[in-house]
């Protein structure tokens, strides 16, 4: 199966500028191509991931993906998507979140045994134009007209738009030209919302060195879930591929937990599984959707893909501690990554019995009601059930000396850090 037959099976396709021309050109050729990421925060989230997914699928088929960091276009903001002018960022800000966009972009295409790729900056040439430069040599081959019926401008000429953020479209062609002469590059994927910016640097690639110039364009769809929401999101937070940001546990856990009707749509686009896979694993959710198969493979070929096989392997282990409630064999790196959004609290070093200890951490409320949670055996201790009311919480409980966990019914969990 060729990449663009794959891509259009998985629904991965939204427009392209020349599809006969481009199903040839990589059924005939390696080829490079290139997709952009400004710099404008210190991570992508998924919604960015997908794509790179597509620029990893071209690198897998033997073609050579060039990531575009925008150094230079994320200091002035890209108006597409937006109803509003962008906060320019310091060049320092620009540059930190540049260089670990570039780390993130590492771990994804540098895997050991795939075909080559390259990671550009465009501001090693942008910044190299002067006014005049840039007015003479490329602002004459651009109709205002024709800019200003683009969609990414169209859209903002009712609430305005700077001349900042409209020459945006002028220096994402000069990337697409720069990347084709420089590094061979034939193609461009973005998102569905790159469309017009796609076609400004096609248009300005043939000014510059004729009709016949063979470059192509490519859009994916805009992904939405089964109930028609935006994806991407969680409980209204972005899931970043930071780990620092949104931990691995996190990351997991948010692809466990999609709709049965995404999941198939969801694994075309993430993983890279075959297609007669993914059909098996449809077929099973359908008839299955309470084993929820398709989820947890789901999330384990993303969250593998992303943070790495041993990530992967920590968020299961919490998973099913959570679920069983033995987490007396979770590490406090494994604690952290999974109580990290569960009620927290502490307690000194000393001790105490537990219905007083119970109270004092402020986790249950009177005496009275810690003593009957304890007798009714509805309070565990990293796991364990303890019905004695005389029992003492010290140090020894502690996992890493530091961690206790309580569980006080079937669901409810609390983090308790000893202090000194």
């Amino acid at each position: 199966m060729s990449i663009i037959t794959d891509l259009e099976w998985r629904g991965a396709i939204n427009q392209q500028t020349d599809a006969e021309g481009l199903q040839k050109l990589t059924e005939d050729k390696s080829i490079a191509l290139y997709c952009g990421v400004d710099p404008t925060g210190d991570s992508m989230h998924i919604g960015h991931l997908i794509p790179f997914m597509i620029l990893k699928r071209f690198q897998l088929a033997g073609h050579k993906p060039v990531v575009l960091i925008g150094g230079a276009t994320g200091s002035i903001g890209d108006p597409s998507g937006r109803t509003s002018e962008r906060s320019l960022q310091t060049m320092d800000v620009v540059n930190e979140n540049a260089r670990k966009l570039t780390e993130q972009m590492i771990k994804i295409f540098n895997k050991d045994g795939e075909q080559p790729f390259e990671i550009v900056n465009n501001y090693e040439w942008l910044s190299q134009l002067s006014l005049l430069d840039f007015l003479r040599d490329y602002g004459k081959h651009f109709n205002v007209n024709v800019m200003l019926a683009k969609d990414i401008v169209a859209s903002r000429l009712d609430t305005g738009i700077s001349f900042t953020e409209f020459s945006y479209q002028i220096l994402q062609s000069i990337d697409f030209h720069y990347l084709h002469k420089n590094h061979n590059v034939q193609l461009q994927v973005g998102g569905a919302d790159q469309w017009g910016n796609i076609t400004a640097g096609l248009d300005f690639i043939r000014r510059m060195e004729g009709s016949e110039a063979e470059a192509y364009g490519l859009t994916i769809p805009l992904m939405t879930k089964s109930d028609g929401t935006k994806f991407g999101k969680s409980a209204g937070n972005a899931i970043w591929l930071d780990p620092e940001k949104t931990t691995p546990y996190e990351f997991y856990q948010f692809w466990i937990n999609q709709q049965d009707g995404d999941v198939v749509k969801f694994l075309k686009y993430f993983t890279f599984l075959s297609q007669e896979e993914i059909e098996a694993i449809g077929q099973e959710v359908e008839e299955n959707p309470h084993l929820r198969h398709g989820q947890k493979r789901l999330a384990e070929e993303i969250t593998r893909f992303v943070h790495g096989q041993e990530a992967l392997d920590d968020a299961q282990k919490i998973t099913e501690a959570l679920f069983t409630g033995n987490v007396s064999d979770l590490s406090v790196k494994q604690i952290e990554q999974g109580f990290q959004n569960m009620p927290q609290f502490t307690a000194p070093k000393e001790t105490n019995s537990l219905p007083v200890w119970l109270v004092d951490t402020g986790i249950v409320d009177s005496r009275r009601q810690a003593r009957e949670f304890v007798t009714n055996g509805a309070i565990s201790i990293n796991g364990e059930k303890v019905t004695d009311v005389d029992y003492e919480i010290s140090q020894e409980d502690t996992i890493g000396d530091k961690y206790i966990i309580v569980r006080r019914g079937k669901k409810n969990y609390y983090l308790v850090t000893f202090e000194d």
